[in-house]
């Protein structure tokens, strides 16, 4: 049974990942976290998910110093929430960059020939996702939880295994 929930909980932090789309990526700068927005493409097959950064931007030394990463997917509209845990590596994969340019990277750059262009490839570790019920049923149960001196119950709340 717990091999079904795991499996379960896993798939269920997948499917957040991409119906959110976006994470916030979290690197370290010495001795300070810089998190900043990317696009997020994923591959589950690979165990992988993968983002488009540009090569003049400081994350790919960031990466080089210190590729343990941290990605935090937020749906805050649906109160989902997903948080990452991981590995990062940066390549010049040409023909990786051709395959994930989309429209969404066209707001970046011209085209995918651009020499700027990187492959970010996140490795997940373990994930924990909160996902609840939405936003005005879980206000309604806390401030039901609030008037009873109780803790709400506002959805699930999982760390899995990558």
């Amino acid at each position: 049974m717990a091999d079904d929930s795991t499996a379960r909980d896993t798939d269920h932090a997948w499917d957040l990942m991409k119906r959110i789309g976006f994470a916030m990526l979290v690197t370290r700068d010495g001795d300070k976290l810089r998190a900043r927005p990317m696009s997020a493409y994923l591959e589950r097959e690979n165990n992988a998910i993968y983002f488009l950064t540009d090569v003049r931007r400081h994350k790919d030394d960031e990466i080089a110093r210190n590729p343990n990463v941290n990605l935090s997917f937020a749906d805050a509209s649906d109160q989902n929430y997903v948080s990452v845990s991981g590995t990062a590596e940066v390549s010049n994969d040409r023909a990786r960059i051709k395959q994930l340019f989309t429209t969404t990277a066209r707001a970046w750059w011209d085209s995918a020939e651009d020499p700027n262009i990187r492959v970010l490839k996140f490795t997940p570790d373990d994930a924990e996702f909160w996902d609840s019920p939405g936003t005005v049923i879980s206000y309604v149960k806390m401030a039901a939880a609030a008037v009873t001196g109780t803790r709400p119950e506002i959805g699930d709340n999982r760390k899995v295994a990558m």
